[in-house]
């Protein structure tokens, strides 16, 4: 095996797909699969989730969209996050949704339409109580406006309308109830400004799990997608037989295998001394691979059947591991994280060992790794 790598089950996310979809009735279902596919790579996790029952795919950036079609990807597409002097015309020849969240940018959009030639596949966002992009609720009125006179003069299409929940892995937080009120009173000031956008979504994996009264047209599921709790310690409460299955497992071989006496400290800074004779493990990957520093004497591993703690400060290019005077050869495989059904650790372990969440582990690993594309249901049939 290679020094580090990711390994990405396509089967997995196939499956999580399916299983989403069946689970949120009769919701149509975005995959949103922004950077680089939460770390598992675009182009085989879109191929995957069309596969698996995608109708839309979800990205942030206008580069992302064009990679996503640069795969092969025809399908619907939307992209959302644009900064003043976008250039929207390549987006819009190539059928990419793209969203406004204010005048200045929809006249933007308008430009880019007729710099194309063509017209422009407009969403338009909201901000129900986030507090991040879309449109203020007082803009609102305005802007909904706006976007019909431009939908009468032929250059945009308004396809869309949609917003995004602050706290929907908190299913009783009141600013669930507040944002959907919101969401439903924007709903209705661009119904009677005579735009009848063909999908209205405001669900991300969480809600479309979790609260079906907000799953509308729509619904995006992003780390659902890749097998992750989107609401750890509500959703499996709420649906026990879902059955997502994490897609992604990072894996090294032991660089050496030592013994080190009881005394003897471990990494920069000696934070952590060993109290008994025991055999430490190097594992070839760092900070510079996207290991959190945070991971230092708090995350484990999987090594030889059993969890190992990593021991002393995560470095740049690798960390060691206490192996309890057990003495795995060097070469061993090392599971960092994976889909736990053999016990190793999870991309959620990692997160809550790091006191952060399961995005940020699978979406910031990476670095020197080489990242692999397996298909466990082909390799079953093959078998």
């Amino acid at each position: 095996m290679n020094r580090a790598e990711i390994v990405v089950d396509v089967a997995a996310i196939r499956h999580n797909v399916r299983r989403l979809r069946a689970a949120v009735g009769g919701a149509r279902m975005m995959t949103v699969v922004k950077s680089d596919g939460y770390g598992h790579g675009l182009g085989p996790v879109a191929r995957a989730a069309r596969a698996g029952g995608a109708d839309w795919l979800g990205v942030a950036t206008i580069d992302e969209a064009l990679a996503l079609r640069a795969t092969g990807d025809a399908g619907p597409v939307l992209c959302w996050l644009g900064v003043p002097g976008e250039e929207y015309a390549a987006a819009i020849e190539r059928d990419i949704d793209v969203t406004a969240y204010s005048l200045d940018e929809l006249a933007e959009v308008t430009k880019g339409a007729r710099a194309a030639g063509r017209q422009a596949r407009l969403q338009l966002k909201v901000d129900t109580g986030l507090s991040r992009g879309g449109a203020m609720q007082a803009d609102w009125t305005e802007l909904v406006r706006a976007a019909r006179a431009a939908e009468q003069d032929g250059d945009v299409a308004v396809t869309g309308i949609w917003s995004h929940f602050a706290c929907s892995d908190e299913p009783a937080h009141p600013a669930n109830d507040a944002q959907e009120a919101a969401f439903r009173s924007a709903l209705e000031i661009a119904h009677t400004a005579g735009l009848r956008p063909s999908v209205r979504h405001l669900s991300n994996s969480a809600a479309a799990l979790l609260r079906p009264s907000a799953r509308f047209d729509l619904v995006r599921c992003g780390i659902a997608s890749y097998g992750l709790d989107p609401a750890p310690g509500h959703t499996p409460a709420v649906l026990p037989g879902l059955g997502l299955i994490p897609a992604m497992t990072v894996r090294a071989a032991l660089a050496m295998v030592k013994r080190l006496p009881a005394g003897g400290s471990v990494s920069y800074g000696h934070t952590w001394t060993a109290d008994r004779p025991t055999t430490l493990g190097l594992v070839p990957a760092g900070y510079g691979d996207g290991i959190l520093r945070h991971a230092s004497g708090r995350a484990e591993v999987w090594v030889d059947g059993r969890r190992r703690p990593i021991r002393g400060r995560v470095c740049m290019d690798q960390f060691v591991v206490d192996l309890d005077s057990d003495l795995p050869a060097a070469g061993s495989r090392v599971v960092l994280f994976g889909a736990g059904a053999d016990g190793e650790p999870t991309a959620q372990d990692w997160a809550e060992a790091c006191g952060t969440i399961s995005y940020e582990i699978v979406t910031r690993v990476g670095g020197r790794m080489r990242r692999i594309h397996v298909d466990s249901e082909a390799e079953e049939h093959r078998a």
